[in-house]
Protein backbone atom coordinates (compact mmCIF):
# COMPACT_ATOMS: atom_id res chain seq x y z
CA UNK A 1 0.00 0.00 0.00
CA UNK A 2 1.39 3.43 -1.05
CA UNK A 3 1.21 6.07 1.66
CA UNK A 4 0.09 9.65 1.08
CA UNK A 5 3.65 10.86 1.64
CA UNK A 6 4.96 8.46 -1.00
CA UNK A 7 2.26 9.59 -3.44
CA UNK A 8 3.26 13.18 -2.83
CA UNK A 9 6.95 12.44 -3.44
CA UNK A 10 6.18 10.59 -6.65
CA UNK A 11 3.89 13.39 -7.89
CA UNK A 12 6.50 16.05 -7.10
CA UNK A 13 9.16 14.06 -8.97
CA UNK A 14 6.96 13.99 -12.05
CA UNK A 15 6.22 17.70 -11.92
CA UNK A 16 9.90 18.58 -11.46
CA UNK A 17 11.05 16.38 -14.32
CA UNK A 18 12.07 18.31 -17.49
CA UNK A 19 9.66 16.16 -19.52
CA UNK A 20 6.73 17.80 -17.73
CA UNK A 21 7.72 21.37 -18.67
CA UNK A 22 5.64 23.27 -21.18
CA UNK A 23 7.58 23.05 -24.43
CA UNK A 24 8.00 26.83 -24.85
CA UNK A 25 9.24 27.14 -21.24
CA UNK A 26 11.83 24.38 -21.63
CA UNK A 27 15.17 26.15 -22.04
CA UNK A 28 17.01 22.85 -22.37
CA UNK A 29 14.73 21.86 -25.24
CA UNK A 30 15.26 25.21 -26.98
CA UNK A 31 19.02 24.63 -26.88
CA UNK A 32 18.81 21.42 -28.93
CA UNK A 33 20.44 21.44 -32.37
CA UNK A 34 17.28 20.46 -34.21
CA UNK A 35 15.48 23.54 -32.83
CA UNK A 36 17.97 25.99 -34.31
CA UNK A 37 15.46 26.95 -37.00
CA UNK A 38 12.95 27.93 -34.31
CA UNK A 39 15.54 30.00 -32.45
CA UNK A 40 16.39 31.79 -35.68
CA UNK A 41 12.72 32.47 -36.32
CA UNK A 42 12.21 33.89 -32.84
CA UNK A 43 15.18 36.23 -33.28
CA UNK A 44 13.62 37.46 -36.50
CA UNK A 45 10.11 37.90 -35.07
CA UNK A 46 10.75 39.51 -31.67
CA UNK A 47 12.57 42.68 -32.83
CA UNK A 48 10.30 42.95 -35.86
CA UNK A 49 7.20 43.13 -33.66
CA UNK A 50 8.76 45.86 -31.51
CA UNK A 51 9.86 47.93 -34.50
CA UNK A 52 6.39 47.73 -36.02
CA UNK A 53 4.78 48.63 -32.71
CA UNK A 54 6.89 51.78 -32.57
CA UNK A 55 6.16 52.57 -36.23
CA UNK A 56 9.82 52.59 -37.20
CA UNK A 57 9.57 53.01 -40.95
CA UNK A 58 13.20 53.44 -41.92
CA UNK A 59 16.58 53.43 -40.21
CA UNK A 60 20.10 54.77 -40.49
CA UNK A 61 22.71 52.23 -39.42
CA UNK A 62 25.70 53.75 -37.64
CA UNK A 63 28.83 51.60 -37.33
CA UNK A 64 32.22 52.28 -35.83
CA UNK A 65 34.81 51.24 -33.30
CA UNK A 66 33.77 50.34 -29.76
CA UNK A 67 37.21 51.55 -28.67
CA UNK A 68 36.81 55.22 -29.55
CA UNK A 69 35.94 57.24 -26.46
CA UNK A 70 34.58 60.71 -25.77
CA UNK A 71 37.01 63.66 -25.75
CA UNK A 72 36.68 64.09 -21.97
CA UNK A 73 37.50 60.46 -21.30
CA UNK A 74 40.33 60.48 -23.83
CA UNK A 75 41.87 63.54 -22.19
CA UNK A 76 41.66 61.94 -18.74
CA UNK A 77 43.33 58.80 -20.06
CA UNK A 78 46.12 60.89 -21.55
CA UNK A 79 46.68 62.75 -18.28
CA UNK A 80 46.77 59.47 -16.38
CA UNK A 81 49.26 57.98 -18.85
CA UNK A 82 51.52 61.04 -18.58
CA UNK A 83 51.67 60.92 -14.78
CA UNK A 84 51.99 57.19 -14.13
CA UNK A 85 55.23 55.26 -13.97
CA UNK A 86 58.60 56.18 -15.38
CA UNK A 87 57.96 58.45 -18.40
CA UNK A 88 61.20 57.26 -20.01
CA UNK A 89 60.24 53.57 -19.98
CA UNK A 90 59.12 51.93 -23.26
CA UNK A 91 55.83 50.84 -21.63
CA UNK A 92 55.01 54.36 -20.47
CA UNK A 93 55.83 55.77 -23.90
CA UNK A 94 53.51 53.23 -25.54
CA UNK A 95 50.71 54.11 -23.13
CA UNK A 96 51.14 57.83 -23.79
CA UNK A 97 51.18 57.25 -27.56
CA UNK A 98 48.03 55.16 -27.31
CA UNK A 99 46.32 57.81 -25.19
CA UNK A 100 47.33 60.52 -27.65
CA UNK A 101 45.82 58.45 -30.44
CA UNK A 102 42.58 58.18 -28.46
CA UNK A 103 42.49 61.97 -28.09
CA UNK A 104 42.92 62.33 -31.86
CA UNK A 105 40.23 59.75 -32.64
CA UNK A 106 37.77 61.17 -30.09
CA UNK A 107 36.61 63.72 -32.65
CA UNK A 108 34.73 60.89 -34.33
CA UNK A 109 32.76 60.36 -31.11
CA UNK A 110 31.68 64.00 -31.34
CA UNK A 111 30.77 63.70 -35.03
CA UNK A 112 28.78 60.50 -34.46
CA UNK A 113 26.85 62.18 -31.67
CA UNK A 114 26.17 65.25 -33.78
CA UNK A 115 25.18 63.22 -36.83
CA UNK A 116 22.61 61.29 -34.77
CA UNK A 117 21.24 64.54 -33.35
CA UNK A 118 20.85 66.08 -36.79
CA UNK A 119 19.32 63.08 -38.53
CA UNK A 120 16.93 62.42 -35.64
CA UNK A 121 15.76 66.03 -35.42
CA UNK A 122 15.17 66.25 -39.15
CA UNK A 123 13.33 62.99 -39.80
CA UNK A 124 11.71 61.74 -36.60
CA UNK A 125 8.22 63.15 -36.16
CA UNK A 126 5.37 62.38 -33.78
CA UNK A 127 3.34 60.54 -36.42
CA UNK A 128 6.21 59.19 -38.53
CA UNK A 129 9.57 57.76 -37.53
CA UNK A 130 12.08 57.75 -40.34
CA UNK A 131 15.86 57.42 -40.34
CA UNK A 132 15.82 56.08 -36.79
CA UNK A 133 19.41 55.58 -35.67
CA UNK A 134 20.39 51.92 -35.21
CA UNK A 135 23.71 50.82 -33.73
CA UNK A 136 25.33 47.66 -32.45
CA UNK A 137 24.30 48.78 -28.98
CA UNK A 138 27.77 48.84 -27.42
CA UNK A 139 30.26 51.53 -26.38
CA UNK A 140 32.38 53.88 -28.48
CA UNK A 141 30.87 55.16 -31.72
CA UNK A 142 27.72 53.16 -31.02
CA UNK A 143 27.25 54.89 -27.68
CA UNK A 144 27.88 58.29 -29.27
CA UNK A 145 25.17 57.73 -31.90
CA UNK A 146 22.59 56.50 -29.39
CA UNK A 147 23.51 59.45 -27.15
CA UNK A 148 22.95 61.92 -29.98
CA UNK A 149 19.40 60.66 -30.50
CA UNK A 150 18.78 60.56 -26.75
CA UNK A 151 19.91 64.17 -26.33
CA UNK A 152 17.19 65.43 -28.69
CA UNK A 153 14.45 63.20 -27.29
CA UNK A 154 14.40 60.84 -30.27
CA UNK A 155 14.21 57.07 -30.41
CA UNK A 156 17.18 54.92 -31.35
CA UNK A 157 17.79 51.18 -31.41
CA UNK A 158 20.64 48.97 -30.32
CA UNK A 159 21.28 45.44 -31.58
CA UNK A 160 23.58 43.76 -29.09
CA UNK A 161 25.13 40.35 -29.64
CA UNK A 162 26.05 37.70 -27.07
CA UNK A 163 29.83 37.32 -26.94
CA UNK A 164 32.27 35.28 -24.81
CA UNK A 165 33.11 38.55 -23.04
CA UNK A 166 29.60 39.85 -22.44
CA UNK A 167 28.84 43.20 -24.04
CA UNK A 168 26.37 45.31 -22.11
CA UNK A 169 24.12 47.83 -23.88
CA UNK A 170 25.02 51.48 -23.64
CA UNK A 171 22.47 53.41 -21.53
CA UNK A 172 21.21 55.72 -24.29
CA UNK A 173 19.26 53.17 -26.37
CA UNK A 174 15.49 53.48 -26.25
CA UNK A 175 14.62 50.64 -23.82
CA UNK A 176 11.83 49.27 -26.02
CA UNK A 177 14.28 49.11 -28.93
CA UNK A 178 17.20 47.43 -27.14
CA UNK A 179 17.58 43.90 -28.49
CA UNK A 180 20.05 41.09 -27.88
CA UNK A 181 20.92 38.47 -30.48
CA UNK A 182 22.54 35.07 -30.38
CA UNK A 183 23.01 34.81 -34.14
CA UNK A 184 25.03 37.28 -36.19
CA UNK A 185 23.00 36.38 -39.27
CA UNK A 186 19.70 37.55 -37.77
CA UNK A 187 21.32 40.63 -36.30
CA UNK A 188 22.63 41.51 -39.75
CA UNK A 189 19.17 41.09 -41.24
CA UNK A 190 17.66 43.49 -38.71
CA UNK A 191 20.40 46.01 -39.40
CA UNK A 192 19.41 46.08 -43.06
CA UNK A 193 15.69 45.30 -43.31
CA UNK A 194 14.70 48.95 -42.79
CA UNK A 195 18.06 50.57 -43.58
CA UNK A 196 18.00 53.59 -45.86
CA UNK A 197 21.59 54.59 -45.15
CA UNK A 198 24.79 53.15 -43.67
CA UNK A 199 27.20 55.47 -41.90
CA UNK A 200 30.55 53.92 -41.04
CA UNK A 201 33.13 55.53 -38.79
CA UNK A 202 36.67 54.20 -38.36
CA UNK A 203 36.58 50.73 -36.86
CA UNK A 204 37.96 47.23 -36.88
CA UNK A 205 36.78 43.81 -38.01
CA UNK A 206 33.15 44.31 -36.98
CA UNK A 207 32.83 47.63 -38.80
CA UNK A 208 34.61 46.25 -41.87
CA UNK A 209 32.36 43.20 -41.84
CA UNK A 210 29.16 45.23 -41.88
CA UNK A 211 30.47 47.74 -44.41
CA UNK A 212 31.63 45.19 -46.95
CA UNK A 213 28.48 43.15 -46.53
CA UNK A 214 26.37 46.16 -47.48
CA UNK A 215 28.70 47.08 -50.34
CA UNK A 216 28.44 43.53 -51.66
CA UNK A 217 24.64 43.39 -51.35
CA UNK A 218 24.25 46.69 -53.19
CA UNK A 219 26.90 45.86 -55.80
CA UNK A 220 25.22 42.53 -56.60
CA UNK A 221 21.69 43.95 -56.58
CA UNK A 222 20.60 41.91 -53.56
CA UNK A 223 19.31 45.08 -51.93
CA UNK A 224 18.40 48.52 -53.31
CA UNK A 225 21.07 51.16 -53.59
CA UNK A 226 21.37 53.35 -50.52
CA UNK A 227 23.78 56.05 -49.37
CA UNK A 228 26.93 54.56 -47.81
CA UNK A 229 28.82 57.27 -45.96
CA UNK A 230 32.36 56.75 -44.66
CA UNK A 231 33.62 59.15 -42.01
CA UNK A 232 37.33 59.91 -42.16
CA UNK A 233 38.87 59.85 -45.66
CA UNK A 234 42.38 59.57 -44.21
CA UNK A 235 41.44 56.44 -42.29
CA UNK A 236 39.46 54.70 -45.02
CA UNK A 237 41.86 55.38 -47.88
CA UNK A 238 44.67 53.87 -45.81
CA UNK A 239 42.66 51.02 -44.31
CA UNK A 240 41.29 49.98 -47.72
CA UNK A 241 43.16 50.83 -50.91
CA UNK A 242 40.14 51.13 -53.19
CA UNK A 243 42.27 52.53 -56.02
CA UNK A 244 44.46 49.43 -55.86
CA UNK A 245 41.38 47.18 -56.05
CA UNK A 246 40.31 49.06 -59.17
CA UNK A 247 43.80 48.91 -60.69
CA UNK A 248 43.98 45.16 -60.11
CA UNK A 249 40.56 44.66 -61.69
CA UNK A 250 39.01 43.34 -58.47
CA UNK A 251 36.28 45.99 -58.55
CA UNK A 252 35.14 48.35 -61.28
CA UNK A 253 35.69 52.14 -61.15
CA UNK A 254 31.90 52.51 -60.80
CA UNK A 255 31.99 50.54 -57.54
CA UNK A 256 33.84 53.43 -55.90
CA UNK A 257 30.70 55.51 -56.47
CA UNK A 258 28.78 53.29 -54.06
CA UNK A 259 30.16 55.23 -51.10
CA UNK A 260 30.87 58.82 -50.10
CA UNK A 261 33.79 60.00 -47.95
CA UNK A 262 33.05 62.78 -45.46
CA UNK A 263 34.74 64.55 -42.54
CA UNK A 264 31.79 66.07 -40.67
CA UNK A 265 28.24 65.33 -39.60
CA UNK A 266 26.98 68.19 -41.77
CA UNK A 267 28.61 66.64 -44.84
CA UNK A 268 27.03 63.28 -44.00
CA UNK A 269 23.57 64.85 -43.69
CA UNK A 270 24.13 66.59 -47.01
CA UNK A 271 24.97 63.24 -48.63
CA UNK A 272 21.71 61.74 -47.36
CA UNK A 273 19.66 64.75 -48.44
CA UNK A 274 21.27 64.70 -51.88
CA UNK A 275 20.52 61.00 -52.32
CA UNK A 276 16.86 61.29 -51.27
CA UNK A 277 16.21 64.86 -52.47
CA UNK A 278 15.46 65.92 -48.92
CA UNK A 279 12.66 63.45 -48.18
CA UNK A 280 12.71 60.06 -46.46
CA UNK A 281 11.87 57.27 -48.92
CA UNK A 282 8.45 55.66 -48.99
CA UNK A 283 9.83 52.38 -50.35
CA UNK A 284 8.87 49.11 -48.63
CA UNK A 285 11.28 47.23 -46.40
CA UNK A 286 14.44 45.81 -47.88
CA UNK A 287 14.76 42.09 -48.31
CA UNK A 288 18.51 41.54 -47.94
CA UNK A 289 18.53 37.99 -49.28
CA UNK A 290 22.24 37.50 -49.12
CA UNK A 291 22.68 38.33 -45.42
CA UNK A 292 21.63 35.07 -43.80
Amino acid sequence: MISEDERKVLAEAIQKNPAYRLAYEDADLMEQDDLRAMRLQLELIKPERALRRHDVRSTVVVMGSARIVSPDRAQRQLEDAQTQGNPASPKAKRQVAQAERQVRLSRYYVEAQRFAELVSLRFQQEDRRDFVVVTGGGPGIMEAANLGAYDVGARSAGLNITLPHEQTPNPFITPDLAFRFRYFALRKMHFLMRAKALVAFPGGFGTMDELFEVLTLVQTGKMPKLPIVLFGPEFWTRAVDFDYLVAEGMISPQDCQLFTLVETADQAIAALLDFYQGQPPDAPQNDPEGVA
